[in-house]
């Protein structure tokens, strides 16, 4: 009997990512079944349970200030596949991005905290590539039984709905499924105005406000990224 996690890790790149270097790494390793398609979510599907977003940090930059950022976030938490972002750089990449440092870290904490999808680091594209495989093997492993699985995952794409709406300080079961049966998405909560969220039910001016927190930065508040400060990841 062949052991699945001998067996080549099956990856499918979006086609849009050819350019970035990534498919010829990919394609060099033996260990890879790779082929290319066009994704509706993500940028590498790997093993048919794994979705990997990948963004530079001056990717990250500019889709926090266009918002971008957390309308992929929302997808790839109510995705069935297990979605997980790999973050490349150095705190270098930056610099030169006029982003805050506080900015970026809301966003982190938004992705990582309230949408529960696991943001890994990465200093360039070849680590990226090998982050991929190294999860791949893991989860191979996990789904073996050679590994223990700790914590439980809601099924379902509106028990997982609810599960992010309900990681948002304040909001609890009630107000998670009264904005959910209003609004239909999560997404569609996140972007909402709010005269439009204060009409719900039970949800008053501090659930908006944690609601806007979550999902918004301010640039009045933080302090431009400085180059010479701490590493901001």
């Amino acid at each position: 009997m062949n052991d699945s996690r001998q067996s080549p890790v099956r990856i499918v790149v979006d086609d849009r990512e050819q350019r970035s270097g990534m498919v010829e790494l990919l394609a060099a390793n033996e260990s890879v079944s790779l082929s290319i398609s066009r994704l509706t979510l993500g940028d590498y599907e790997v093993d048919d349970h794994l979705l990997f977003e990948r963004k530079t940090l001056t990717d990250l930059a500019v889709s926090i200030k266009d918002g971008r950022i957390f309308h992929q976030g929302s997808r790839l938490a109510q995705s069935d596949k297990r979605g997980i972002i790999i973050l490349e750089g150095t705190s270098r990449d930056l610099a030169s991005s006029n982003m805050r440092r506080e900015a970026v870290q809301g966003a982190l904490i938004s992705l990582s905290v309230f949408f529960g999808i696991p943001l890994l680091r990465s200093r360039n594209l070849q680590e990226s590539a090998q982050l991929m495989l190294y999860t791949a093997r893991q989860n191979r492993a996990i789904a073996t039984g050679a590994l223990s699985r700790h914590g439980i995952r809601p099924r379902g794409k509106r028990k997982t709905q609810l599960h992010i709406l309900q990681g948002i300080p304040g909001v609890g079961p009630e107000r998670a499924a009264a904005l959910l049966d209003k609004f239909g998405s999560v997404e569609a909560v996140f972007t909402a105005g709010t005269e439009e969220l204060l009409s719900i039910k039970g949800v008053g001016k501090n659930s908006v406000d944690a609601i806007h927190w979550a999902v918004r930065e301010s640039e009045i508040e933080y302090g431009r990224f400085d180059e010479d400060s701490d590493p901001v990841l």
